[in-house]
C-alpha cells in the first residue's frame, strides 16, 4: 500500500508517503498518504504544538512524523548530509489494524475514505532500485576504537559505550522500493520509511525508544546480541541469557533508561516489568528490557531528557557521548537516532534507528554497532557487526 501511496502523492505533487510498520500504535501499519517532511530547528518542540484530541482506543487520526538523527547531540559538531531532524503534518492517515482491516483516519480535511478504498483494490507498482555492495572500513579501524574503549572503561571513565562503524555504497531508483521489500522480508517490529527532498530513511528497526500514551511511557532497549541461524534455533538463545556480559551490558542500560526516564516521571512511578527478555530478530537474537512510567511533563521535556536512547550511547551517558565522538571517525546521521509519529490523538511512538539506511544523493549508508564492556573483545564485537548488517546487505544484492 506504501507504494500505491508513494506513487500518488508524487505523481500529484502533494509531497510524498511516510509509514510505519510492524508493530506501531497497536496497529500492523499507519500510513500517511501524503507529507511534506521539512528540517525543523526546534525538533524537541514539535511533538507538542498540536493540542490532544479524545477519540476511540485504536485511532491514531493523524499527526508529525519525522526523525531525530544522532547527529543532534554529537559534541563534536560532525553531520552526514542529511538534516539533523525533520518532521511533518499529516492530517490523516490510513491505518492496518491488528486485525488486518484498513482504516482511513482525519483530524480534518475532505472524506477521501473512497478514494483509498479504490486505491487498495490496486495492484502495488514495482518500482525499480539497485543498490551496489557496501565498502566496510578496514576491520582494524573499528577494532582499534573498541580498544580503546575498553582501556577507558578500565580505567573508570565510564561503565560502557556503544562503538560503531558506517558501510556506504551507491543507490539509485526508489527507496520506498527497498522498505517494502525489507518489511516483506525481514518483517521487523518498528519499521518505519520517510522522505523528502532532503533524502531518505528506511529503518527496519526491531528497538521500541519510546511509546508515551497518555501519562504512561514505555522504553524497551536492546542490549545483547548473538548470531541466530534459523527459527528453530534456541541454543544461543540460551546462551545469550546466560552470558555475563551480555547481562551486565543490558542491566547497565537499563539502570539508565531509569534514570533517564526518572527526570520526567512522578517519583516512584517508574519500574522494570519486564528484565532480559530473549527474542528474535532478522539474523540475530536480541536481549531487551522494559522500563515504564507515569509522565508529568510534555513530549519536549521527555526527549531532552531522554535521547539520544541509552542503548545506543553508554554509561553514564555524557562520557559516552563525548569517547563516542572522540573514537568513531564518521558522524552517524540518522543511525542511533529515531523515527516515528508524535499524533495529539494516539500519543508519541519513536524506535530506535538501528538497522537503518541512509539514502541520499545516489549513495546509501548502514550504521552497525554494538556495546562495549570491560570484557569485549575486538573481534568478536567486530563479528557483531557483521552479523548485524548481514540481513541488511543481503536485501540489498
Amino acid at each position: 500500500m506504501l507504494l500505491l501511496l508513494d506513487e500518488r502523492a508524487r505523481s500529484r505533487g502533494i509531497g510524498t508517503a511516510a509509514g510505519l510498520c510492524g508493530e506501531w500504535f497497536g496497529s500492523q501499519a499507519v500510513l500517511a498518504p501524503e507529507v511534506q517532511l521539512r528540517p525543523v530547528t526546534d525538533p524537541f518542540e514539535v511533538p507538542d504544538r498540536q493540542p490532544r484530541v479524545d477519540a476511540p482506543e485504536g485511532v491514531v487520526g493523524g499527526g508529525w512524523f519525522g526523525y531525530l538523527s544522532y547527529d543532534l547531540t554529537d559534541p563534536s559538531g560532525r553531520r552526514t548530509a542529511l538534516p539533523e531532524a525533520v518532521w511533518g503534518w499529516a492530517d490523516h492517515v490510513l491505518r492496518l489494524d491488528a486485525d488486518g482491516w484498513w482504516w482511513f483516519e482525519s483530524l480534518g480535511g475532505p472524506d477521501l475514505a473512497a478514494e483509498f478504498a479504490e486505491l487498495l483494490t490496486r495492484e502495488a507498482p514495482s518500482p525499480a532500485w539497485r543498490a551496489g555492495p557496501l565498502h566496510r572500513p578496514l576491520p582494524t579501524e573499528h577494532g582499534d576504537a573498541v580498544k580503546a574503549c575498553v582501556h577507558a572503561i578500565e580505567a573508570g571513565e565510564l561503565f560502557q559505550a556503544n562503538i560503531c562503524t558506517r558501510f556506504e555504497g551507491t543507490f539509485e531508483g526508489s527507496p520506498a522500493a527497498l522498505f517494502a521489500q525489507g518489511v516483506r522480508g525481514l518483517q521487523p517490529r518498528r519499521a518505519a520509511f520517510l522522505t523528502g527532498e532532503w533524502g531518505s530513511v528506511v529503518s527496519l528497526s526491531p528497538e521500541l525508544f519510546l511509546a508515551r500514551h497518555g501519562d504512561r511511557v514505555r522504553s524497551t532497549p536492546i542490549k545483547g546480541t548473538l548470531p541466530r541461524r534459523g527459527p528453530a534455533d534456541d541454543v544461543l538463545a540460551r546462551r545469550l541469557r546466560e552470558s555475563v556480559k551480555d547481562v551486565a551490558e543490558n542491566v547497565m542500560i537499563t539502570d539508565l533508561v531509569r534514570n533517564d526516564l526518572g527526570r520526567v516521571c512522578a517519583v516512584g512511578s517508574v519500574r522494570v516489568p519486564e528484565l532480559l527478555r530473549v527474542r528474535p530478530a532478522p539474523g540475530v537474537w536480541h536481549l531487551e528490557s522494559t522500563v515504564e512510567g507515569r509522565v508529568v511533563t510534555p513530549d519536549a521535556e521527555l526527549l531532552a531528557a531522554t535521547f539520544p536512547p541509552g542503548s545506543v550511547t553508554g554509561a553514564p551517558k555524557i562520557r559516552a557521548l563525548e569517547l563516542i565522538a572522540e573514537l568513531e571517525p564518521r558522524p552517524r546521521g540518522i543511525y542511533t537516532g529515531a523515527v516515528g509519529l508524535a499524533s495529539p490523538v494516539a500519543g508519541l511512538e519513536l524506535n530506535v534507528a538501528i538497522r537503518t539506511f541512509e539514502v541520499h544523493g545516489g549513495s546509501i549508508a548502514l550504521g552497525v554497532g554494538g556495546g562495549i564492556t570491560a570484557d569485549s573483545d575486538a573481534e568478536a564485537e567486530w563479528q557483531e557487526c557483521l552479523h548485524k548488517a548481514a540481513p541488511l546487505e543481503a536485501l540489498l544484492t
